[in-house]
């Protein structure tokens, strides 16, 4: 495949901007850019402009520079609808086209940031559910809510997910609160798993047992219904 033709195949795997991708479209751009070679223009500023005495390397710097910033801006504008881009100032330099269309779409970061933490707060553990992934679930939501510039520490996710568990497990729960030294990630989640597995092996033995003592009473009252027959029989037969 040769330069042109790999170019176009990456500018084709970028995402469409739409009103909600916005984070991704933008990631999508800066890895084609950065593999394609074109990404310079937004890493660094224009050069200086060109003079008379202008040296040879300069001179490369600049027309490298300005190669990147109308590819870059040509790719860009490639996958933003008419209707999007209509709406955008028009720009003559890719990386202040970018701050363009980010502004845009920061007022769509902010209800997305409040949904992810509204979400977050929220999630309760059920039994049908993997503790783990549960677990890996709630990290996942924080990892995004830092990409959205709103950065929960470890702590305070390890005390959403204590918050996120069933009553049953409020033993382990303060347990975990009167200890001195504080656990990982991945030790709470080690923890929680063992716990829940206990608690699952548990709720199975109660549930045989409350199944066999129930077969056993309903045994015991059919001798005894039978053996009352048995004695009406009897003294019939007399």
């Amino acid at each position: 495949m040769n330069s042109t033709s790999s170019i176009f195949a990456n500018v084709n795997n970028i995402l469409v901007l739409n009103g909600t991708n916005f984070k991704k479209w933008k990631e999508h751009v800066i890895i084609v850019l950065g593999c394609i070679d074109l990404d310079y223009a937004l890493r660094e500023d224009r050069p200086s402009d060109l003079t008379s005495v202008s040296i040879v390397e300069q001179r490369s710097i600049m027309e490298k520079w300005e190669r990147s910033n109308r590819m870059s801006l040509m790719i860009m504008k490639h996958s933003i609808p008419e209707a999007i881009r209509g709406a955008i100032p028009e720009e003559t330099r890719a990386k202040a086209f970018l701050d363009q269309i980010a502004n845009r779409f920061a007022a769509n970061e902010k209800v997305e940031t409040n949904t992810i933490l509204s979400k977050l707060v929220s999630m309760r553990y059920k039994w049908k559910e993997n503790i783990r992934e549960h677990i890996m679930e709630m990290s996942n939501l924080v990892t995004r809510l830092k990409a959205l510039k709103l950065e929960l520490s470890e702590d305070i996710l390890m005390h959403l997910v204590l918050i996120s568990l069933l009553t049953q497990f409020s033993p382990f729960k303060i347990s975990y609160n009167t200890q001195k030294e504080k656990w990982t990630l991945n030790e709470l989640i080690a923890q929680c798993v063992q716990k829940e597995e206990r608690l699952k092996q548990e709720k199975i033995e109660s549930a045989h047992l409350a199944s066999t003592s129930h077969g056993f009473g309903t045994n015991k009252k059919r001798k005894r219904d039978n053996k009352g027959k048995q004695t009406a029989v009897s003294g019939t037969s007399k």
